[in-house]
């Protein structure tokens, strides 16, 4: 089921009306109604995976108790199963073929022909998310900071609560499961809130992304039949694209968890406001970048144990998030293209210099400098951005290219206006907004009398309603992220 499908808004009410007035006597039955809940949420896109979604929280939930170990070897051992088990299911579903492919191509180069069996499978969706939550659970009982859940229904609720299935924000054991085991009491407060984040999450979703998503389509299918400035506009489009589909997703995925009492993690707060690559990464895709430094880069050795050590253990971090987006050559270099930003801010000490605050912190606007820093910062990002759309490194590259030479032969293009100039008509308003918002990611107040509010929300509202009646079809529009 997706957010932005008219199954989801009968879906989501019934099931808070349930929750609420119903079920909501004991706290066992209100995580029976959400475990039940998610999986038809899960199912209504395919039954069919239902059961791997199933066998991969049994087992996690099993390896649980054999990490919680006194023995520490017999604990190593279950938590390596773990490791195996969801690096196993990933690998068969969502990377065989691509390494059977790469082998084939290299035993050709050494003379060799080959014809690799190749598996004829669907991607099963959130299963990149729901294996994530299973190992954080594990490693989360190996280091302490977890205890064992004996009620497998509360466990399962953990891994499989449907505002974060199929995309996110990936969640932490022991942020979230101690929620779930806790009677949760109606907050209207927080409940407002979370309708906030609902409504201008499918703003930026329906309104934004859908429509820019057009003009990147037609601007990256044909980039040989247009001049540069044409293809630097569908670049940048798509930097907006990406954040107004993802942003989106998990600003409705915290919104709904809120009608429900639940708290999950922040995935974005405004990155293209970011002073460098280091604060971009603290502010994109949150939970999975936290999750690789906790999990992956701190194990590995962090930056305590010189600085080859941290470069070196940047460059893996980087290039597992590409490869984790997907088994292309292209996710790899998007990876690798970013870890080589960040590498020079981590030598020169400067990777944490914007940790705590904002840009513009205590001001409206931003000074020349910041301007210069988050303008550059976002050339940066949107270049990377053009392998991570593009179908192949080849398309990339010439993308890239073609925007060079056509620089080069047409400079007097940029006196024109470019095709899919409309796109900054969508791009605009959720800057402006974002820039208002930016100091606090969760709350959406705008800080304005409530007759201005009321106004903001009624015209976002009526935005939502247009897109989906009169503009496109609403409801075959799938999010970005669903394809990892």
């Amino acid at each position: 089921m997706l957010f932005n499908s008219f199954e989801f808004l009968i879906f989501l009410p019934i099931i808070f009306i349930l929750y609420w007035f119903v079920f909501n006597k004991k706290l066992s039955w209100q995580n029976g109604l959400v475990l039940v809940a998610s999986y038809f949420f899960y199912g209504w896109w395919s039954w069919k995976f239902m059961s791997l979604l199933i066998l991969s929280t049994l087992l996690d939930y099993t390896y649980g108790f054999g990490v919680a170990c006194p023995n520490r070897k017999k604990a190593k051992i279950f938590l390596w199963l773990s490791i195996i088990n969801n690096l196993g299911i990933l690998w068969v579903f969502k990377y065989y073929n691509f390494f059977a492919i790469q082998f084939q191509h290299g035993f050709e180069l050494l003379g060799f022909h080959t014809n690799p069996l190749l598996l004829n499978i669907v991607l099963p969706i959130g299963i990149s998310f729901y294996t994530f939550h299973g190992m954080s659970y594990v490693f989360d009982i190996y280091h302490g900071k977890q205890k064992p859940v004996t009620n497998f229904i509360e466990y399962a609720v953990f891994v499989s609560f449907f505002p974060l299935l199929v995309a996110g924000p990936i969640e932490r054991a022991h942020h979230l499961l101690p929620q779930v085991q806790r009677k949760r009491i109606f907050n209207y407060t927080q409940a407002v809130e979370g309708c906030r984040l609902i409504l201008w999450g499918m703003f930026k979703k329906v309104v934004i992304a859908d429509s820019l998503a057009v003009i990147v389509d037609r601007i990256f299918e044909n980039y040989k039949n247009f001049n540069g400035f044409s293809l630097i506009v569908g670049a940048i489009a798509f930097s907006f694209q990406i954040y107004g589909d993802f942003s989106g997703y998990s600003d409705i995925a915290i919104g709904t968890a809120k009608l429900f009492g639940i708290e999950l993690l922040s995935n974005f707060k405004f990155p293209y406001f970011s002073r460098d690559i280091a604060e971009f990464w603290r502010r994109w895709h949150i939970s999975l970048s936290s999750w690789f430094k906790d999990y992956l880069y701190i194990p590995l050795g962090g930056s305590k144990e010189g600085k080859f050590r941290a470069v070196r253990n940047t460059f893996i971090i980087f290039l597992v998030s590409g490869f984790w987006h997907g088994a292309n050559w292209n996710f790899i270099t998007w990876g690798f293209i970013h870890a080589c930003g960040f590498i020079p801010l981590l030598l020169l000490n400067r990777n944490r210099k914007h940790v705590s605050n904002v840009v513009a912190q205590d001001r409206k606007l931003p000074n020349l400098k910041e301007l210069w820093q988050m303008g550059t910062t976002f050339v940066f990002v949107t270049i990377a951005w053009i392998f991570f759309r593009a179908h192949s490194m080849n398309s990339a590259l010439d993308y890239i290219k073609q925007i060079g030479l056509s620089t080069i032969k047409q400079p007097r293009q940029f006196f024109h206006l470019p095709q899919g100039k409309h796109a900054f008509l969508y791009i605009a308003p959720l800057l402006l907004v974002d820039w208002w918002l930016r100091r606090d990611e969760r709350k959406m107040n705008l800080h304005t009398n409530q007759t201005l509010r009321i106004i903001f929300y009624i015209v976002i509202f009526t935005f939502i309603i247009g897109y989906i009646g009169f503009f496109q079809d609403f409801t075959n529009i799938d999010f970005i992220y669903f394809q990892f």
